[in-house]
């Protein structure tokens, strides 16, 4: 039912209620200072006469006041004795911007004296897309969004509740409260509204809601100009808010290519949004490497055009370095499944672009599996812009095998396991889904690496439990000896798979396992089993990834890695650069770059430098750094297992504007050189006696790592005693945890591929004597 608004404008809101004169008139104060922080409703001559009405501090003043306040109340709300709320229109000209944010007051006559929140709701107003995904099973099918339908979703509303405003009614017989209205819109637009102060409280019949028929006015129109460093086209990042915080355009309201969990947007060059009259807090910025800047804008009457430009403190790009994030996704987690599955191609290359991140590993996996399926062609995908190229692969996640690992499988031919057209059907060993990818020539590697391997004491009542973040690690050490409780989804069958060789494509053997994922997990938890294995004479290398919007959501890119290419890229080139170990992993934040030992260049020719005896090597990097003028305690000093895991900020040292370098050996830091992080780049040098065979790297912890030289002294293999024991008992404490999760068709696969990492770790033990 609507109640006429001609009828409305007549409501007994003309004749002011009798209230106490101070409490009343200094909510009011409250109001003006409340509304002139938002974009004040009131004319300069009302705001005189209101604070001359608080001066006053009486009864006629009260009543005046009343008067003038319910001229801009769009909603009176009655509470009634028996604390039922109904709802009327109030004498406001309902009027709204398009693509942008009004406050009208809502009176509140409180005849039960209620001190609840007051709660306004519409279903106009409702989320203009479903949150979640299916389940994960074959053709599982989104939730119905109901009514209305997501077109007809234009409004956004929010009760202000913030100080100077108090978050709850007082209990006053009179109050005004400020509600928030954005429109989508432009044009005449139809809401229903209705409030309540808990549940149950609403009026009978229809005297809870109120329909109202708005003005949406149109916005300006902002036409962007946005280059890159070299004065060329391009997309970037934009961060809108008034100042008030409201972020444009509002959140609740957006379909891809914008994202609803985002506060920023992309957009490019020649493109255009829509802004309201007002004055805006603008960041601009294209990822880690570039520096952002700020902007006060103001639009104002007219159509207008805004121009950025990139500006950068480092491009690896400039010296062969590409970045790249092999673990993003678009369907799942964060992502919605109406009014599509999940987005498209797009839209994630959009927003690789607008983060200056080249290559794209947009991985299928459970949540929306048989609709994003269907985008899998083998090969970069036809949204790609050199240098920004997108391909989807796949991560068994939610699926297959999954329980003891996530998988990426990267660079396929064929993203379906034999035998099915869904996620049904796929091993649950780890193993066997690395034995079909690698026949395929794949690139292979367990997703998030260090969910599961949190070291815990050995009596810790954690270790049996679910794995959760949260819980305190034993120590924070690299590496370490505690054999962590393999209880989770990351690199956890991993520790048998290294042992493994494959057939690959041309029917030779190849490791099972090409890398390891990292920047993603606590940086001690990843990094520790990698040391582990590397010691135990193996050579997986590593590679940075985000699990977008997983693991985070912020944006795609915040774990990269940075492949060094002789040619043009592409990504099988990238891909192999990651299977060489040409790379190093960062945060975009500090890069380790053209990494050396003597003459031996990081992923040529194996990594490997070879000695005939003991010496000193020299090792080279080209480093650099960038640190926030401003320390984040809130940041360096968190614990490991505390986002963000990897950050420069964690490296800072102390309040100064220095990160330390560190030269490893076989996982130890044995030199290091302070270094400002400053953005300028470095070449630093390291002198280091090798004894023995060994693998060398260098990190600035949390932040960046190199993958390893390998050194081998007098043809020796790479044997440290410590780490094979740790990972020989850590097979069997990954056994105790994963062998329930194997499907019977498969035990005894399982149980061969354990049984043949147990000898090979024992083989190589006893090499150590």
């Amino acid at each position: 039912m609507r109640t006429p608004i001609c009828f409305l404008a007549c409501l007994s809101l003309a004749h002011a209620t009798a209230v106490e004169p101070q409490p009343f008139l200094a909510a009011t104060q409250r109001l003006i200072d409340a509304t002139n922080y938002l974009g004040s409703p009131f004319s300069a001559d009302e705001i005189v006469t209101l604070k001359a009405c608080i001066g006053a501090n009486d009864t006629a003043s009260a009543a005046k006041a009343q008067t003038l306040l319910d001229a801009h109340a769009l909603f009176q709300v009655t509470i009634t004795p028996e604390q039922r709320v109904k709802v009327a229109t109030g004498a406001a000209k309902p009027v709204l911007d398009e693509s942008g944010w009004r406050q009208y007051l809502v009176r509140v006559d409180n005849e039960a004296g209620v001190t609840a929140k007051l709660v306004g709701s519409s279903p106009q107003a409702k989320e203009a897309y479903v949150k979640g995904s299916p389940p994960v099973t074959p053709n599982a099918q989104p939730r119905d969004p109901g009514q209305p339908a997501l077109s007809a979703r234009w409004l956004d509303m929010q009760m202000f509740e913030a100080p100077p405003m108090q978050p709850t009614l007082s209990g006053l017989a009179v109050e005004y409260r400020i509600i928030q209205l954005y429109s989508r819109d432009a044009g005449k637009r139809d809401a229903t509204f209705s409030f309540d102060t808990g549940q149950g409280t609403q009026d009978l019949g229809f005297r809870n809601e109120t329909s109202v028929l708005f003005d949406c006015q149109p916005a300006r129109e902002v036409k962007l100009a946005i280059t890159d460093e070299d004065g060329k086209p391009c997309i970037a990042e934009l961060l809108i808010k008034d100042k008030a915080g409201r972020v444009y355009p509002s959140q609740i309201k957006r379909h891809a290519p914008d994202f609803f969990f985002h506060p920023q947007i992309y957009r490019g060059d020649g493109e255009s949004l829509k802004l309201p009259d007002g004055d805006y807090d603008v960041v601009f910025r294209r990822g880690p490497e570039s520096l952002p800047e700020s902007r006060k804008v103001a639009i104002s009457g007219q159509n207008t055009s805004l121009k950025f430009q990139v500006k950068r403190w480092i491009d690896p790009s400039k010296l062969g370095w590409w970045s790249g994030d092999h673990h993003i996704h678009a369907a799942g987690c964060a992502h919605y499944s109406v009014p599509t599955q999940g987005v498209h191609a797009p839209d994630m290359a959009r927003h690789c672009m607008g983060e200056d991140l080249k290559i794209g590993a947009n991985l299928t996996w459970g949540p929306c599996f048989d609709y994003q399926k269907q985008f899998f062609t083998g090969a970069e995908d036809k949204e790609s812009r050199y240098p920004f190229l997108l391909r989807y692969d796949v991560e068994v996640s939610g699926f297959g095998s999954h329980k003891s690992g996530h998988l990426c499988l990267l660079k396929l031919k064929e993203q379906m396991y034999p035998g099915g057209d869904s996620t049904a059907h796929w091993p649950t060993l780890c193993l066997n889904t690395l034995k079909w990818a690698k026949k395929q020539g794949a690139l292979t590697g367990p997703a998030h690496s260090g969910w599961g391997l949190q070291p815990l004491a050995e009596n810790d009542p954690a270790r049996g439990q679910q794995y959760k973040l949260g819980m305190p690690s034993a120590t924070d050490e690299l590496p370490n000896y505690i054999v962590p409780p393999f209880n989770g989804i990351g690199a956890n069958e991993y520790i048998v798979d290294v042992t493994h060789m494959v057939e690959g494509p041309d029917g030779k053997p190849v490791p099972a396992v090409d890398f390891l994922s990292m920047v993603d997990t606590p940086h001690t938890w990843e990094l520790n089993i990698w040391y582990h294995t590397l010691n135990a004479g193996f050579r997986t290398r590593i590679s940075g990834e985000t699990d977008f919007p997983c693991i985070y959501g912020e944006r795609v890119g915040l774990g990269r890695a940075y492949v060094k290419l002789d040619g043009k890229l592409n990504y099988d080139a990238w891909c192999e650069g990651i299977r060489s170990g040409r790379a190093y992993v960062s945060d975009g934040k500090s890069h380790l770059i053209d990494f050396k030992a003597n003459n031996v260049e990081l992923g040529v020719n194996g990594s490997e430098l070879k000695l005939a005896k003991p010496t000193t090597v020299k090792v080279t990097v080209k480093a650099a750094a960038l640190l926030g003028e401003q320390p984040r305690p809130d940041i360096k000093n968190a614990p490991a297992g505390q986002k963000p895991f990897w950050d420069i900020e964690r490296a800072r040292i102390g309040t100064s504007h220095e990160v330390p370098v560190e030269l490893l050996v076989n996982g130890e830091s044995v030199a290091k050189q302070n270094m400002a992080a400053d953005g300028t780049t470095r070449d630093l040098t390291f002198d280091v006696p090798v004894e023995k065979s060994c693998w060398l790297a260098v990190r600035i912890r949390a932040s960046s790592h190199t993958n390893p030289i390998f050194v081998i002294v007098n043809d020796k293999p790479i044997r440290e005693k410590r780490s094979l024991e740790w990972c020989l008992k850590s097979v069997d404490q990954c056994w105790s945890q994963k062998e329930a999760l194997i499907d019977p068709k498969e035990h005894d696969d399982a149980v061969a591929a354990y049984e043949h990492a147990r000898k090979v770790y024992r083989e190589r033990l006893a090499e150590t004597n």
